[in-house]
C-alpha cells in the first residue's frame, strides 16, 4: 500500500507549513495541506481565546477545552473522510497531548497507510522564528519544542533548522516511498 498521509508534528515555528509546501513540490502527484492553524482559524470567534475553545496564555502555553475537543473530532473525521474519498494529504500538526494526541488521529486515520514524521528544531532558532511571525505569544515555541513529541511514535523524525526545506521533504517522501532516489 501507498501512503496517503503524511502527518508532520512539531511545536510552534519549527517549520511545518514550510515543510508541507516542500513536500506538494517534491511529490510526484497532487497531495493536499492541512494545517492546525486552518482549523483554528474556522473556529467560531466565541471559541477562540475561550475556555471551552483554544486558550493561549500570555506566557505561549496553550489549552483546548470541551468544545475545542468536539469539533477536533470532527475535523479528524473530515479529513480521514478526503483521504478516504482519494485525496493524498499532508497534516501539519501540533500534538499539544503527545500521545493522547497522536492517538486521536490514529483513531480518525484508521485503516489508511500514514507516515508519521516529528518535525524538530533547536529551540533557538524555533523562538527566532516565532519573534519574526508577531502572530504568536512569545514562549509557545519553547514551551512546545518537546511537549507535543512526549510518548509519539515516528517513521521518521527530521530537523528544520537550517534552511533547507526542499531536501528535508525529499527525505521524508524517500522514507515514505513515495519518491525514488534518482541516481547519476
Amino acid at each position: 500500500m501507498t501512503h496517503r498521509v503524511i502527518v508532520l508534528n512539531g511545536g510552534s515555528s519549527t517549520g511545518k507549513t514550510t515543510l508541507a509546501r516542500a513536500l506538494q513540490q517534491v511529490l510526484p502527484e497532487a497531495w493536499l495541506w492541512i494545517g492546525v492553524d486552518a482549523f483554528v482559524e474556522a473556529l467560531p470567534p466565541a471559541l477562540q481565546d475561550s475556555t471551552e475553545g483554544l486558550e493561549v496564555a500570555a506566557d505561549g502555553a496553550v489549552t483546548v477545552g470541551a468544545r475545542f475537543r468536539e469539533l477536533e473530532a470532527a475535523w479528524m473525521a473530515g479529513v480521514a473522510a478526503m483521504v478516504r474519498a482519494g485525496a493524498k494529504v499532508v497534516i501539519d500538526e501540533v500534538f499539544l497531548g503527545g500521545a493522547a494526541s497522536q492517538q486521536r488521529w490514529a483513531r480518525a486515520l484508521d485503516g489508511l497507510d500514514v507516515f508519521w514524521v516529528g518535525v524538530r528544531c533547536d529551540p533557538a532558532t524555533a523562538a527566532a522564528r516565532e519573534l519574526a511571525r508577531g502572530d504568536r505569544a512569545p514562549g509557545m515555541a519553547a514551551g512546545q519544542a518537546e511537549l507535543v513529541h512526549r510518548g509519539v511514535r515516528y517513521d521518521l523524525e527530521v530537523d528544520t533548522t537550517g534552511d533547507r526545506p526542499a531536501a528535508v521533504a525529499r527525505e521524508i517522501a524517500e522514507r515514505a516511498g513515495l519518491l525514488t532516489l534518482r541516481r547519476a
